[in-house]
């Protein structure tokens, strides 16, 4: 009986190890991930073969190459120049592309360094479009001037897959002497409106003033005139009330004299004594109806009562009272009732 040797073969087990080595390294290049913000541009041997998107892909090692392409808003600065303006006035400028790859295949086929590129024609946009506005113009129009420069940039980009999303201008600087003088004109125009708001102040502080016033004036004339209406009211009705009581006191006085049945010597005393009275006044005369003449006898004896209030011995005089007719008035002379005022005149 033989017996059957096995022997190990070192050299098998090396190329088994080194075919698995070489197998790994082939998936590893083969597989491939492109990111959720980039496209992948896939070449064979050289040439453009296909768009990947993002995800996990499986090329061909050493036959395919991938190249994955940023497809984020990517901000480019332009750096600062200097721009001569239409009014012939040299200003700073400096501004900022925001961009995007629209077609990564153009923008690796059809130009170089798109950055560079998208640099480079922002200035010289930049240029032409200052070039054709004044400085006022400049510094009051950056929508206008971002608008042109939008345009012009996208539609220059457009072919190389490149999409111009908006264009800022960061500052429009004139040079010192200019802005020394515009801060001199802005301080100007700033005193002036001032001065303007200062003096239309005044004015309608004076004119509510004023108005204040003639309201003021008109109410208070309104209050005079209601008040001399309610004083002119008021003595209207009073004069009425004493007319009134007058003519019930006169009533009154007829009636007691009629139901008394005075004697015609009391009526001629009471009478008397009434023109006493009336001989203190200012009036140098009364008249006296023609049945008064009847009395004038008894004028006498009243002129002597009054002559013993007196104080001086002038003398006496006698009442002559003028005949008068039926019908007629009679007229007589207060101080022949009156001997001290008589006396006064005299004197």
């Amino acid at each position: 009986m033989t017996e059957a040797t096995t022997s190990f073969d070192p050299s098998g087990f090396i190329t088994a190890l080194i075919l698995l080595i070489l197998l790994i390294i082939l998936i590893k290049k083969g597989i491939k991930i492109v990111r959720p913000y980039e496209k992948g541009v896939v070449e064979r041997l050289g040439k453009f073969s296909r768009m990947l998107n993002p995800g996990i892909h499986i090329l061909i090692p050493y036959v395919d190459a991938l190249i994955n392409v940023d497809i984020r808003e990517i901000v480019l600065d332009v750096a600062p120049q200097e721009v001569i303006t239409k009014d012939n006035v040299g200003v700073t400028v400096d501004a900022v592309i925001y961009y995007l790859v629209v077609d990564p295949a153009k923008v690796l086929y059809k130009v170089g360094d798109f950055r560079e590129a998208a640099s480079k024609l922002a200035q010289t946009s930049l240029r032409n479009v200052i070039g054709e506005l004044s400085l006022d113009a400049c510094l009051t129009s950056r929508e206008v001037i971002n608008g042109k420069l939008k345009v012009i940039l996208d539609n220059a980009t457009d072919p190389w897959g490149v999409g111009v999303g908006r264009v800022e201008l960061k500052r429009i600087d004139p040079p010192q002497d200019i802005n020394e003088a515009m801060s001199r004109q802005m301080k100007a125009e700033r005193d002036r409106r001032a001065v303007i708001l200062e003096s239309e102040g005044d004015r309608d502080s004076r004119i509510n003033v004023a108005e204040g016033q003639k309201r003021s004036a008109i109410l208070k004339a309104e209050g005079e005139a209601q008040a001399k209406i309610k004083i002119a009211e008021a003595k209207r009705k009073e004069e009425i009330l004493v007319a009134e009581g007058k003519s019930k006191a006169i009533e009154n006085v007829f009636k007691s004299i009629h139901i008394g049945n005075p004697t015609n010597d009391l009526l001629s005393y009471q009478y008397l004594q009434t023109l006493e009275k009336m001989a203190d006044g200012k009036a140098t005369k009364i008249v006296v109806p023609y049945e008064v003449s009847s009395l004038m006898g008894l004028a006498a004896s009243f002129k002597e009562i009054l002559t013993e209030n007196t104080n001086s011995g002038a003398k006496k005089d006698e009442v002559k009272p003028t005949p008068v007719k039926k019908g007629q008035e009679y007229k007589m002379n207060i101080n022949d009732l009156n001997p001290a005022k008589t006396r006064k005149t005299e004197k």
